[in-house]
């Protein structure tokens, strides 16, 4: 336990806003608090602790937060008689103390690479009566992977290979709230991924804004080819990793996906628009011709994989042939999924000072017709899955009917399985099953599990 006795029986509860590196500080925030003695409850409203960690990449998520946390000043205290309300993550490091001009009732601002001074930070608060108590510095040495965690799945482990980000997308915060590219040491990598293995995790997701570029900081060039394979040999049973820039995914990480077994035949690879100009725009440094080469040499040396993407409907200047571009490029590569946006103005970035005259009627009509389009893809890629024996990690009941059990495939498909006869849900989570799909659906798989899990 962590020395700080005045946080010791309190309550926390953490809310994550964005990105699956937020989600990994989030496990991270709440092992530091287990560490000081805190105990994890269900509701904000029960929490002598409350922590949301942010997300500023679209404005939407600034919305959601100061909701929330308003909300707070009005909900019920809690038996402490006192309530801590702490932002983290990406718009506590980009807005710092100005986040009280919008939500008087933080206490606590604490930035990307700040994680480890939450207990002090708390305890000042504790101690100021309401008086903020900020730590956005820069300068912290550390990897978050050096504190403690508590892993939402002890089946699953995010991994952070790297932080920060160098690309400057035109329409990006993340280099300015994340900083600039650091590597983690490519041993520490594959030691913590043995411990885990050890651990009893199945499944881990590399994560870096672009991993891609993995060791060109630390070691001179990139090393994420190797470091793929390296971890493969751990033993560990299944690999994921994001995010993939295009620009920086080389011939030989493709080939060590395909050579390495434990690689899930799976790639989520963001193009963000179908026409060269936009992504000229966008700062991205590559083509509509070099993306769609790029997606044939992975499909080549992975036959199966299953592509998603990112995408972003009415980038500043964007007209209707750009936008025409991007539709016919998805269908040309034939992505299993994606994510699609519409583009939200970040203040400080480039594109944020471009004017664009199209009304947000077309944009939102461009909009529908893609993601009228990515629904028909996914749908289609799943036909192939009709009928097959799929292995799926499961995860836990659906939100909808406890008596059903949710996982993904090797693919990152969602899966549906009724609890088998005799056999009690808890039992089968973080297992592997295999799953006959007697249903394929847009976005789901469905079928009775079959055999023994495993």
């Amino acid at each position: 336990m962590l020395a700080h006795p005045a946080l010791e029986g309190l309550t926390y509860h953490v809310k994550t806003f964005g990105c699956q590196m937020n989600l990994h500080d989030s496990e991270r925030v709440s092992g530091v608090l287990g560490a000081c003695g805190c105990v994890e409850v269900g509701t904000p409203e029960e929490a002598d602790i409350v922590v949301y960690m942010t997300c500023c990449v679209r404005e939407k998520a600034d919305t959601h937060l100061y909701g929330q946390v308003s909300a707070m000043v009005s909900a019920p205290k809690p038996p402490s008689g006192r309530r801590i309300v702490a932002v983290g993550g990406c718009i506590a490091q980009r807005d710092g103390g100005d986040i009280r001009e919008h939500m008087p009732n933080v206490d606590v601002v604490f930035g990307t690479r700040a994680v480890g001074s939450l207990p002090e930070l708390i305890e000042d608060a504790l101690r100021g009566n309401g008086t903020l108590a900020t730590d956005t510095s820069e300068d912290d040495p550390r990897f978050s992977t050096d504190l403690p965690s508590r892993r939402e799945a002890s089946w699953h482990a995010w991994v952070p290979i790297m932080t920060g980000c160098n690309n400057f997308c035109s329409y990006c915060i993340v280099p300015y709230v994340r900083g600039r590219e650091r590597d983690r040491r490519f041993e520490d990598i594959v030691s913590e991924v043995e411990r885990l293995k050890a651990d009893g995790v199945r499944e881990v997701c590399l994560l870096g804004q672009n991993v891609n570029s993995f060791g060109r900081q630390r070691y001179g060039a990139p090393r994420f080819a190797e470091l793929l394979r390296a971890v493969g040999e751990t033993g560990i049973e299944r690999i994921r990793f994001t995010s993939s820039h295009p620009k920086d995914l080389s011939d030989e990480t493709i080939a060590a996906m395909a050579e390495t077994d434990a690689v899930m035949p799976q790639l989520h690879l963001a193009v963000q628009s179908g026409s060269t100009k936009v992504l000229k725009a966008m700062n991205r440094h590559y083509t509509r011709e070099d993306f769609i080469s790029l997606a044939g040499r992975i499909k080549d040396a992975n036959p199966g994989i299953a592509l998603s993407t990112d995408i972003i409907v009415g980038f500043p200047g964007e007209t209707e042939e750009d936008f025409e571009q991007t539709l016919s490029l998805v269908r040309e590569v034939g992505f299993a999924s994606a994510f699609t946006f519409i583009y939200s103005k970040r203040p400080g970035t480039p594109a944020a000072k471009i004017d664009d005259p199209t009304p947000r009627e077309v944009i939102q009509g461009r909009f529908d017709r893609l993601a009228e389009l990515v629904a028909d893809l996914a749908y289609e890629a799943n036909q192939s899955e009709l009928g097959a024996t799929v292995e799926a990690l499961v995860e836990g009941p659906s939100k909808r009917n406890p008596n059903v059990l949710v996982g993904h495939s090797p693919k990152n498909k969602t899966v549906l399985f009724d609890v088998p006869d005799g056999r009690e849900a808890s039992e089968l989570v973080g297992k592997l099953v295999d799953v006959r799909a007697d249903e394929a659906k847009t976005w789901y798989l469905r079928g009775p599990m079959v055999g023994e899990p495993r």
